[in-house]
């Protein structure tokens, strides 16, 4: 049997549509991704074509063919008038059909709530995951041109985190679409392999074959002529030739459809216009109002409109939905298509549409239905309308965090709708800078801050406005937070406890920025406020920017005073009245900087599951942020890797900016470096060049070390050193000067990186840094540990070497022993070979245990050098089933294969979804496998014999 041969899809008013025609080919190709999904192999299909060109048609094809074939399928669309209704395309589509997936009243609560966006993704990746274990899905989605920021979010985001499963998305959007943010998740999704189908006209024996179809017989060459005019557009040609049908224009005698005479609709508007005249005064009338309000409207609310009852609704309805202008879906009518609506809106006076829209506003805004009635509001209130702007600020407010783009555009125009001298104007305007700065138009929000700041608005208005730009900005622009925090806290009379939260909000970004003389004034203005305001959260702050200034300061003692404290006073307060969740992240920063992994990873675990629990999706990216980065400093480095990819894609979708930075990048290049895999640590390399101009000395260390790391990879220390020009001159100075936070034992690296590349001086120099943090801090064993490791080095000294492979025995950092031992065994084996072969035994087995294959490959030429060759071994799981794989992989494939989600996964593991799909996707790769069902037949395979 054909792949498409099945009884004939309904069309929405009920009816049976024919054939579709001129799309064999892209029909085709759906079908074979419907034959590959039934496999468990799913993917990205995107059907693209210009308005009318059919594309919604071939959807429903397909969805009629999928539900033949036993798939299940979820379809919704976007409208215009919807993109302020945050998700809601997509659950349209899924809490549908006979057997819904979801909790319809937890879905809705958590779409309508804006900081749990990240919770709803993760409800609906589990529970597509785990319907697509049981039966392959196709989820549709029609035009992607008009989807809110929240659904495009979900596209691109669940499309790839669940792109192992039988899941087949199929998308129609316009081909002209301008939006940046539909053209970034279209690309997102080319680069996830998407297919692209192009509609174009169709071919002349399609054009035939649809007006035979229409007219119920085969067309003349005049009749077929005329239908040329519609260039081939399927909405166009099928209105043309149903305008010709029921005017009466064409006769049928044998078989053929002849013309009348001459006289055809000319152009697709007047043709509508032409079946609208056709209609009953009350079906005109509905159809006209409906137009005005949007795309879909339900009965009550034309009723209200009309100031009609709804039973005088009934027969004005029915030959609405007869004459194909209007269909019925659930509880609403909409248009057949929005060419449809547009044609009859732009029949009605502009004064009348303006009436209409404003009229049906005010009723859904007394129904609760903000966001709806703010879109008609748009381009319908007239200045100076102040019902218009405070439901426009209200819809806005609460579009902020789920759909940003959205609510720019109602602040926006509640601004312009405003008076000069109205005294509510500069509210909004602070309101629309926010705004304007969150979705990434920071040029724009500058613009705008010029014409309102300063003095054009209350003191303590623009201080709040200060407050919320200074926050947006740290993810951002530490710089920039830093001073919008300081004119804030300047402005006269402002509340106590605003001004405290200002200051701390400086403190912290002067930190961020790395200029620590000033942070440290910063530190005391900030307590002092904040213990005359009483406010707990500026203090917290305060003290745990107080114990960064102590660590940079080489006091770790009152370092970790400073940061208990602070972890202590934040649990008081609660995370979600932080400023920016410094306090107890930066204890975990701080204990393994210090030298102690395992109690930085309990420390970052237990934040993680904290955060999980209160829905804080921003702070848990960053304590994942912070365990990727404790993960290397524990030699763990593929676990490293797999929570910075994690951690990095979380941080694209909550978009975190120098933070993310300063802690992923370095992460992944390291891992890359020690892991033998320099393409990646190049690739890296080219994001780590933004670093370099930040305007924050810390964001700018971080990358001229992460750029220096890679070229002494690549054998050009010279140039290393060269670009670490900066950071030397910031070595005698309190402030970073290397990692973020530094890492003690990145000394030796230092020094070795800088005798390669002849210039003993800067060694020298690293060296007496890492002598006088170690003699500041006896109680920390890996201080002294990485001075006499560095000391070593520069001064070629067998003694201090042994003494440092002596000092880091029971530190649990593997690559600082392991390097310890190398460089131990390297100058032992210029006095006596013998002597160096159990250091480098030593040093192979944890590089091989840290999976730094690099690192071990280095060491196993020295050992073949001395005549003592080691059999290579690796750091995998399970060498004899598993060879390509490591230990975390193959963890997660086992229960993977046996059925599990990547949440069940996670939970036994220990470990965040995230992490578990950033390990599949690399034992995907390295198995040459695409689906789960392969993986599951593999594993069955290889550990069953099977």
């Amino acid at each position: 049997m054909d792949r498409f041969q099945q009884p004939f899809p309904t069309d929405r008013a009920g009816g049976i549509q024919p054939p579709v025609r001129g799309r064999e080919e892209e029909l085709d190709f759906i079908g074979t991704r419907f034959d590959a999904l039934a496999q468990g192999r799913g993917g990205i299909v995107c059907v693209e074509g210009a308005p009318g060109s059919g594309k919604s048609r071939l959807l429903a094809e397909a969805q009629a063919v999928a539900v033949f074939r036993g798939l299940r399928v979820f379809r919704g669309g976007a409208d215009p008038d919807g993109r302020f209704v945050p998700l809601g395309p997509l659950l349209d589509g899924l809490l549908t059909g006979p057997e819904p997936l979801f909790d319809v009243d937890k879905l809705r609560d958590l779409a309508a709530a804006p900081e749990q966006r990240f919770w709803l993704l993760q409800e609906l990746q589990d529970r597509l995951e785990q319907a697509a274990l049981d039966t392959p899905l196709v989820i549709i989605l029609d035009d992607v041109q008009w989807l809110d920021d929240v659904t495009l979010l979900a596209l691109r985001t669940l499309s790839a985190r669940l792109s192992a499963h039988a899941i087949l998305w199929l998308v129609a959007v316009r081909s002209i679409t301008t939006t940046p943010g539909v053209l970034s998740t279209l690309a997102l999704l080319d680069q996830a392999g998407a297919h692209r189908l192009r509609l174009g006209p169709l071919a002349d024996t399609a054009v035939a074959q649809i007006t035979e179809d229409v007219l119920g017989a085969a067309p003349d060459p005049a009749t077929l002529s005329l239908a040329r005019r519609a260039e081939g557009v399927p909405l166009f040609l099928v209105e043309l030739l149903r305008g010709m049908r029921d005017e009466h224009a064409v006769i049928v005698e044998n078989d053929v459809a002849r013309l009348k005479d001459g006289r055809l609709p000319a152009r697709f508007q007047t043709s509508v216009r032409q079946r609208l005249d056709q209609l009953s005064e009350p079906t005109r009338e509905i159809v006209r109002t409906a137009s005005a309000v949007g795309r879909m409207v339900t009965i009550d609310l034309l009723a209200e409109l009309l100031d009609k009852p709804t039973a005088a609704l009934i027969a004005p309805v029915e030959e609405a939905l007869n004459s194909h202008l209007l269909v019925e879906r659930d509880d609403r009518l909409l248009f057949r298509h929005d060419l449809i609506r547009e044609a009859v809106e732009g029949s009605l006076p502009v004064s009348v549409r303006r009436a209409l829209r404003c009229h049906a506003a005010d009723a859904l805004a007394a129904r609760g239905r903000l966001t709806e009635a703010a879109a008609l509001f748009v381009d319908s209130a007239e200045p100076g309308d102040r019902k218009a702007v405070k439901l426009l600020r209200t819809a806005a407010a609460e579009l902020t965090t789920s759909a940003p783009s959205s609510a720019v555009k109602l602040s926006r125009r509640a601004l312009a709708l405003i008076a000069e001298q109205d005294p509510e104007r500069p509210e909004i305007m602070a309101e629309t800078m926010l705004l304007l700065w969150q979705t990434g138009q920071a040029a724009q929000a500058r613009v705008l801050a010029a014409t309102a700041l300063p003095g054009s608005m209350p003191p303590e208005a623009e201080a709040r406005v200060r407050l919320g730009m200074a926050r947006v900005s740290s993810q951002y622009d530490f710089t920039e937070a830093a001073r919008q925090a300081r004119i804030g806290a300047a402005l006269p009379g402002i509340p106590a406890s605003l001004r405290a939260q200002l200051l701390a909000l400086r403190c912290l970004n002067l930190s961020m920025v790395g200029d620590f003389e000033a942070t440290a004034e910063a530190v005391t203005d900030t307590l002092e406020a904040a213990a005359d305001a009483q406010d707990r959260v500026a203090e917290a702050t305060a003290i745990a920017v107080d114990s960064v200034v102590q660590f940079y300061r080489m006091d770790f003692s009152r370092a970790f005073e400073g940061a208990d404290r602070a972890a202590a006073l934040a649990a008081e307060v609660g995370i979600e009245h932080s400023l920016w969740v410094p306090e107890a992240l930066w204890k975990a920063f701080l204990l393994s900087a210090a030298g102690r992994p395992d109690a930085a990873l309990a420390e970052s675990e237990a934040g993680i599951r904290q955060t999980q629990r209160q829905g804080q999706a921003a702070a848990m990216g960053m304590w994942m942020m912070n365990r990727s980065r404790v993960l290397l400093d524990a030699g763990r480095l593929e676990d490293a890797r797999a929570e910075a990819e994690a951690a990095s894609a979380m941080a694209d979708e909550l978009g975190m900016g120098n933070f993310a930075d300063a802690t992923l990048l370095y992460t992944l290049v390291r891992v890359a470096l020690h892991t033998n895999d320099l393409k990646a640590a190049r690739a890296y390399a080219t994001d780590v060049k933004r670093m370099l101009n930040d305007p924050a000395i810390l964001v700018r260390n971080v990358g001229s070390w992460i750029s220096a790391l890679v070229a002494d990879a690549e054998g050009d220390p010279g140039r290393a050193m060269t670009l670490l020009d900066e950071s030397f001159g910031t070595f005698d100075l309190e402030g970073p000067s290397l990692a973020s936070p530094d890492d003690p034992a990145d000394a030796p690296g230092f020094v070795r990186m800088a005798l390669r590349a002849g210039a003993p001086e800067r060694a020298a120099a690293a060296v007496a840094v890492a002598e006088r943090r170690a003699a500041h801090n006896p109680a920390f064993p890996i201080l002294a540990a990485a001075a006499a490791h560095a000391r070593g080095l520069f001064d070629n000294d067998l003694v201090l070497l042994l003494h440092a492979v002596e000092l880091y025995d029971g530190i649990p950092r593997l690559l600082s022993r392991a390097s310890a031992l190398e460089d131990t065994g390297r100058k032992l084996a210029a006095r006596r070979g013998v002597h160096a072969v159990p250091h480098l035994d030593r040093a192979l087995d944890l590089y091989t245990q840290a999976g730094a294959e690099r690192d071990a490959a280095r060491v196993r030429r020295r050992l073949r050098a001395l005549g003592a060759p080691r059999r290579r071994t690796t750091s995998k799981g399970s060498v004899k089933v598993w060879p390509e794989l490591t230990a975390s992989e193959v963890a997660v494939i086992r229960l993977v294969a046996q059925g599990l989600t990547n949440r069940q996964a996670a939970e036994r593991l220990a470990i965040s979804p995230h992490t578990v799909s950033s390990h599949l996707r690399h034992a995907f790769t390295k198995l040459d496998i695409t689906s789960r069902v392969e993986l599951a037949r593999l594993v069955d395979a290889r550990e069953h014999g099977k």
